[in-house]
């Protein structure tokens, strides 16, 4: 009855995707499902970027708020529709405008790089944005001892041990939940309880003990591509949805998350039900205040420039 269900869905999808001229973008960490029905998958970054290339009047983005917010800035002419607004980011939150002013004002002299996983009120007022891949190359180049970075702390802490520049968190306590509490040093040992000898790879957004636990650090997009170097089993350290992924993407290869409870409750607030409703309704669009979407384009530039 459920498959019966999800493959009606799917073809209403795929039929509403020629009719509006649409293209469905899924971020690594969405249920299998919508995986399967996306024509694109990847880090928000690699996603968006990704829809500028493709002919395709409207954007489906699967995936949580700053994601869309990142679509429709860097596809201004494209319809962007989030199948569900109440997909936010915990980590996003972690900052905003005026904790940003507070830490310039403290460190006047700092350049202020943000995470992609930020709000674009944040990123229009930073210097430079970078993903997680790109973080370490970047700030390594700037003329600085030291960067305030935000809002992850543990993302920074790693571009500290890398760079070994003065990595100023912003804010002090910036976290995603599911890097920071379901993914600990208990889970990873009661992972290479039940799979001796797996190797263990894990996103920089874990906590450091935990980093220092692993054979590989890396941004999703970089953990997919390791997994064709790496042998035997392979512990997956980030949300258990790039699992999914990466089992599906290397048939045979017995790949496990580190703990299968480790889901982002907001990432699974997309379902295969309102991004159909999402493209029979066209809507809810993200609408991006354009002062802010022309900021935020001038900085992303800047980013890139400096990665080239």
């Amino acid at each position: 009855m459920v498959i019966g269900y999800v493959e009606e869905l799917s073809t209403r999808i795929s039929r509403l995707k020629r009719e509006r001229k649409a293209v469905i973008l899924g971020h690594n960490y969405q249920d299998p499902y919508v995986q399967e029905i996306a024509d694109f998958l990847g880090d928000s970054l690699e996603l968006s970027k990704k829809a500028m290339s493709v002919d395709a009047e409207v954007i489906v983005f699967a995936g949580v708020s700053f994601m869309a917010e990142m679509a429709a800035i860097l596809n201004p002419d494209r319809i962007v529709l989030h199948p569900e607004p109440s997909a936010g980011c915990p980590l996003a939150d972690h900052l905003d405008r005026d904790v940003a002013d507070l830490y310039r004002r403290r460190y006047p002299n700092a350049p202020l790089v943000v995470y992609v996983n930020s709000h674009a009120s944040v990123k229009a007022i930073s210097d430079y944005v970078v993903t997680s891949s790109s973080a370490v190359r970047l700030i390594s180049q700037l003329d600085s001892d030291t960067v305030l970075f935000g809002p992850d702390r543990n993302l920074a802490s790693y571009v500290a041990e890398k760079t070994g520049k003065e990595i100023v968190p912003v804010p002090e306590n910036g976290h995603c939940p599911v890097h920071e509490y379901l993914l600990s040093p208990y889970h990873v040992r009661l992972a290479k309880e039940l799979h001796p000898g797996a190797k263990l790879l894990v996103h920089p957004e874990v906590r450091p003990e935990v980093r220092r636990m692993a054979d590989f650090v890396g941004s999703t997009s970089q953990m997919l591509k390791a997994v064709s170097s790496l042998e035997g089993e392979l512990l997956m350290g980030t949300e258990e949805g790039l699992s999914i992924r990466a089992r599906r993407e290397n048939p045979g290869r017995r790949i496990f998350p580190v703990n299968p409870g480790a889901v982002c409750i907001d990432m699974k607030k997309i379902n295969l039900e309102n991004i159909e409703r999402a493209l029979r309704e066209m809507g809810p669009k993200v609408k991006v205040d354009e002062r802010v979407a022309d900021r935020v384009r001038e900085v992303l530039t800047r980013s890139l420039e400096m990665l080239r």
